[in-house]
């Protein structure tokens, strides 16, 4: 497991699964021959992204961003159609740590799609239960309530099996909720319409999860956004905005999705001077 550590401040990358999704709907009007130069793709036009939450170690709480794609959960039909080659060992991986799921104190869901809330639970003697029993998952007011009651477009990735159990854990908020002093979710938008990101200042260090609105590092692009986006202009102008906050920070840029990278600095001329690489790439 890729691990970052700070003075007090520890993130480690956990193994959540992994899917491979069209390349061409991953990154919009964006031609291929522009973005096949800066993501890979298979002989079927899909691109690996992973599905890997990520731990936050912080002032004796444990926080864990998304949840992956969980075990056992998807259907044959549904791990052909989003190429899904491996699922999570999320469990396996706490226990490295000497943690179980009922260690994990918070949950921070940037946004409730399929690959990122399925791995919240799971069937246990017959009946589908909460993995983190113990955690409070938060997420967007907006987002939950979609969650629930989504629409024809969204209830293709929302699904039912996905909250109900878990729902007596949810909290909810609107703009902004800070989970302990240095670690924020912030509602934006854009990707879906209660999608959030999640914001980490930790002494000098400044840390940014931008989640699907920019879920990889060849995403960087302000303009390079997903066909997948329920509202691709607010996208664009997060990113923008966020990209910002970032380079006046020179922050680190975290990853879910990405296939090799965990973690990008970029510096105030747009150079990289800092990354963590998935130890495949090491």
């Amino acid at each position: 497991m890729e691990q970052m550590v700070r003075n007090g401040l520890t993130i480690t990358w956990l193994n959540g699964g992994v899917t491979h999704m069209d390349g061409g709907a991953m990154f919009g009007v964006v031609p291929k021959p522009l973005w096949s130069k800066a993501y890979p793709h298979n002989e079927k036009n899909q691109i690996e992204l992973r599905t890997d939450p990520f731990l936050i170690e912080k002032d004796g709480y444990r926080i864990l961003v998304d949840a992956g794609i969980g075990n056992d959960r998807l259907s044959d039909k549904e791990k052909r159609n989003f190429g899904v080659l491996e699922e999570s060992s999320i469990e396996q991986c706490l226990s490295q740590l000497n943690l179980t799921c009922a260690d994990i104190d918070f949950i921070l869901m940037t946004h409730l799609h399929f690959d990122h809330a399925t791995g919240l639970v799971k069937e246990e003697r017959g009946q589908d239960v909460s993995v983190f029993e113990n955690a409070v998952i938060v997420t967007s007011e907006i987002e939950w309530n979609e969650m629930r009651q989504p629409n024809i477009r969204s209830r293709n990735t929302y699904w039912e099996r996905n909250w109900k159990p878990i729902q007596n854990q949810v909290k909810t908020f609107q703009k902004e909720f800070e989970v302990i002093p240095g670690i924020r979710l912030i509602h934006t938008g854009g990707h879906s319409e209660g999608h959030s990101i999640v914001i980490v200042e930790h002494e000098e260090d400044t840390f940014i999860h931008l989640a699907d609105i920019m879920p990889t590092h060849a995403h960087s692009n302000v303009l390079w956004v997903l066909a997948y986006d329920d509202y691709p202009v607010t996208s664009i102008h997060e990113k923008e905005a966020w990209q910002a906050f970032a380079k006046e920070r020179e922050a680190f840029f975290l990853f879910y999705h990405d296939y090799k990278f965990r973690a990008i600095k970029w510096n105030s001329q747009g150079q990289v001077v800092e990354v963590i690489k998935r130890e495949k790439y090491q």
